[in-house]
């Protein structure tokens, strides 16, 4: 499995490159945003790791780049921002994970597991209609309609309206959502997973006459009909 890792601080990068080859992966180092995009667009990697304040190109706008080159590999974003609006600030530019430093190499080992997990069940499994009440989902287009009309989300929605619909008629606790759709444990302190719920009742829910998308309090979330 080869790692490429984009950090401009050369210390920190060469501590996660000694950590991850004594796990037997391949690592590259890029210093800056412009030459991991380079390695990233020019060279296929297992996954990436980035840090959001980067030189030439921040890793955000890297982020969308690479996502845009490369829908479907893993991407972690390791950042020293971590309030509520950077975390979906993140996920909003294509990470499917985000760790904010310091943290223990033994914790960036479990995500890069995760995912590379997730994407090796993803590849066995081709695409298919997820249909529920006036509602589609193409997994292998990626395009979402209700009522014959299509609605644009971003890959994190798109990544939570697919879990809700594969689980629909049960009620889905934070704990749940995190785990499953971010690959990480809920932090109580940020309220992530109620801004992405209300990002995605805006977009399926507000100009259609059915709600999917319903509140449960003090257990979480469940989509069925009303």
């Amino acid at each position: 499995m080869e790692i490429l890792v984009i950090e401009d601080e050369q210390r920190v990068a060469g501590l996660i490159q000694r950590g991850l080859e004594e796990q037997e992966f391949k690592v590259t180092l890029a210093f800056d945003g412009e030459m991991g995009k380079k390695l990233a667009l020019t060279k296929t990697y297992d996954l990436i790791i980035t840090d959001i304040i980067l030189p030439k190109i921040n890793g955000l706008d890297l982020c969308k780049q690479i996502r845009s080159a490369h829908p479907n590999i893993p991407i972690i974003m390791l950042t020293a921002l971590g309030t509520t609006d950077d975390k979906v600030e993140g996920f909003d530019a294509g990470a499917d994970d985000y760790l904010v430093k310091p943290f223990e190499l033994r914790e960036l080992y479990v995500r890069i597991r995760a995912l590379l997990k997730r994407n090796s069940i993803k590849g066995k499994n081709p695409g298919f209609l997820l249909k529920y009440a006036d509602l589609e989902l193409n997994n292998q287009t990626k395009v979402v309609t209700r009522s014959g009309t299509e609605i644009n989300l971003t890959p994190k929605e798109l990544k939570l309206l697919e879990y809700m619909m594969q689980n629909s008629e049960r009620v889905l606790s934070r704990s749940e959502i995190a785990e499953k759709v971010w690959d990480t444990h809920f932090d109580t302190g940020t309220n992530f997973i109620d801004v992405y719920i209300n990002y995605l009742r805006k977009k399926i829910d507000k100009n259609f006459p059915g709600k999917l998308i319903h509140t449960r309090p003090g257990m979480g979330f469940i989509f069925k009909s009303e």
